[in-house]
């Protein structure tokens, strides 16, 4: 069975980019974990919001990684000497990712509440009108 690709429809060209970014999207598995929102809070920005309770800000990192914004958390359990009788809050680590569209930049980064509060900026995109000029042939 042959893999259908976009450069295989002539009116998809220059679209290769476009499915290099869905492959890798695919390719992340990101298993659910931690819940997050995706929200648009202008006509050109954004924020993403993540649920991170019981992770420091020294817990967290981020990243843009070829035009893809990496959040990684890892919780170290520095107190190895308690006894717990029911542990049902695990310190785990997590990397999410997010493809960033051409133009969007990411701002800042804040953290309350549990909540880690990363806003995005999209350029406003300026309106460009390009004539062709026909040529008559030989």
């Amino acid at each position: 069975m042959t893999k259908l690709t976009l450069a295989s429809y002539p009116h998809m060209l220059g679209f290769e980019q476009l499915e290099r970014v869905m492959e890798r999207t695919a390719k992340a598995g990101n298993e659910g974990y931690p819940p997050f929102n995706i929200e648009q809070t202008s006509d050109y920005s954004y924020r993403i919001t993540l649920a991170v309770a019981g992770f420091a800000e020294q817990d967290l990192s981020i990243t843009v990684e070829d035009r893809q914004l990496v959040i990684r958390g890892r919780q170290v359990d520095t107190q190895e000497e308690r006894i717990f009788l029911h542990r049902g809050i695990a310190a785990r680590q997590f990397q999410r990712s997010f493809v960033l569209a051409d133009g969007v930049d990411v701002g800042e980064a804040l953290i309350e509440n549990g909540l880690l509060h990363v806003d995005l900026t999209r350029a406003k995109p300026e309106k460009v009108v390009q004539t062709i000029k026909i040529r008559k042939g030989e």
